[in-house]
């Protein structure tokens, strides 16, 4: 709603002015977004009517709160109930509907009897008859409590929204945005090495081991000694062995070999090494077969913080999976097929895409919008702002002798107010002429040293 002036809000109360003045603010998803809709919210001001939409989303969020808990109210009664069965069936009764005096309670009478009846049962031991009280208290008490909370909800739910000055309703719509991975997209592991996909290439030009099997991601050895994270190297050894142990398992499998092989296999996986023993011996052949067939696809493994597995276990476990100590293979190029000079690095390790897509990040800028103080052009992405033209930068091109780029960066493509106004009218005229002048930063400067009492006066500008 526009905000009125005093001299408006007057003719409104005199008048009785009946359509209020209300523009549509909406935000629209550019035409190039593609994505789903997972939810939508609706929140309107207090006093104004919701219209069928907002009606239709609340009902559908309260029967879902309704539901839930229901589904709550169920489990606990269900479970007190198959509390109380445990406790009754075969004890002796005084008082039952349909029962007399002195009969054993039977599975089959509480099948058929109604849940409210099951409190008109009255035992000959007073413990059971405690129970019975306690358990009706405990459900009733719960559902009052189940009934409190609903109301809180339904009443948070219809209340109109506290919304800023002005604003009627606010329409939020969700939208989940699938993106494929590519160059430029951030990723990191879990040792502090984060880094940017710089080329994703077809899987049969990735480097391959003696078996035929490409490895997923070539990271740069060089991220490694400055930054003194060895932790992703020791995790990579390990993720190694422990997929190596799960394909000798599987091998096991294959060849159906004896119990006593695979649990002495398991046992030196489990029991030789770290902290927790495991008693296999307990497991029955088919528990035994059944862990084996999970294992499969790889060991799993965990190392505490501060006490993780030292590197002679690292080396017992790939040596155990039949793999080099040093964790290092021999690779092919994919795209010659030669081998590399020397060993390299293979294993497994946890890398995760992180919320730093280059999609979000690309941004050019040809004019916008200036800082009212320098009038220098404004930063970042959500300004529409420019690349900052830096000292470093400056210094490169004095190197290179670039002078003219170097005085339009400076002078038309930054803070020469009258220039680059002058050059956006040449070059639509179609006169590619530059004529700098002044930088609006030399005028600050010279208001920053008056403010310091010494004058600065131009004799001619």
């Amino acid at each position: 709603e526009a905000q009125l002036t005093p001299e408006q809000k007057l003719l409104r109360a005199i008048f009785g002015e009946k359509a209020s003045d209300v523009k549509d603010t909406s935000l629209r998803v550019p035409s190039s977004t593609k994505g789903t809709v997972i939810d939508v919210q609706i929140f309107t001001r207090d006093g104004v009517e919701k219209d069928s939409r907002a009606l239709q989303i609340e009902q559908m969020q309260l029967n879902e709160i309704r539901k839930d808990l229901k589904e709550e109210q169920r489990i606990i009664r269900d479970a007190s109930y198959e509390r109380l069965r445990a406790a009754l069936v075969g004890q002796p009764v005084v008082r039952a509907p349909g029962l007399k005096k002195g009969d054993p309670i039977q599975p089959d009478y509480l099948d058929q009897l109604a849940a409210a009846d099951w409190f008109r049962i009255r035992m000959s031991d007073e413990l059971l008859n405690e129970q019975l009280e306690q358990t009706e208290a405990r459900l009733k008490e719960h559902q009052q409590e189940l009934d409190r909370k609903f109301e809180d909800k339904r009443r948070k739910l219809t209340s109109g929204a506290d919304l800023a000055p002005g604003v009627l309703k606010i329409v939020k719509v969700y939208l989940a945005i699938k993106r494929q991975a590519q160059p430029g997209d951030k990723m990191a592991g879990r040792h502090g090495n984060k880094g940017v996909i710089s080329v994703i290439m077809p899987v049969e030009d990735m480097p391959y081991d003696q078996n035929g099997e490409p490895i997923d991601i070539v990271l740069n050895p060089l991220g490694v000694p400055s930054r003194m994270n060895v932790g992703q190297v020791l995790e990579t050894h390990l993720g190694w062995a422990a997929k190596g142990l799960g394909r000798k398992i599987g091998e096991l499998l294959e060849r159906k070999a004896s119990i006593d092989e695979l649990r002495s296999f398991l046992d030196q996986i489990y029991n030789r090494v770290g902290g927790r023993k495991e008693r296999l011996d307990e497991l029955t052949e088919a528990e035994l077969i059944e862990l084996s067939e999970n294992l499969t696809a790889g060991v799993p493994m965990a190392t505490p913080v501060f006490d993780g597995a030292s590197e002679d276990e690292i080396k017992s476990m790939l040596r155990l999976a039949g793999l080099p100590e040093s964790g290092q293979t021999l690779l092919y190029d994919g795209r010659t097929g030669e081998a590399f000079d020397r060993p390299v690095t293979v294993g497994y390790m946890y890398m995760l895409k992180l919320n730093h897509l280059v999609d979000d990040k690309m941004h050019a800028r040809s004019t916008g919008s200036y800082s009212l103080v320098t009038q220098q052009p404004l930063g970042g992405k959500a300004q529409f702002g420019g690349q900052r033209f830096g000292e470093m930068e400056v210094w490169a091109l004095k190197a290179y002798g670039a002078a003219y780029t170097l005085q339009e960066m400076l002078t038309v493509k930054s803070d020469d107010v009258n220039g680059r106004t002058r050059i956006y009218k040449n070059i639509v005229d179609g006169d590619y002429r530059m004529d700098p002048g002044m930088p609006e930063s030399f005028n600050v400067l010279v208001k920053e040293i008056r403010s310091l009492g010494i004058n600065i006066e131009l004799e001619n500008q």
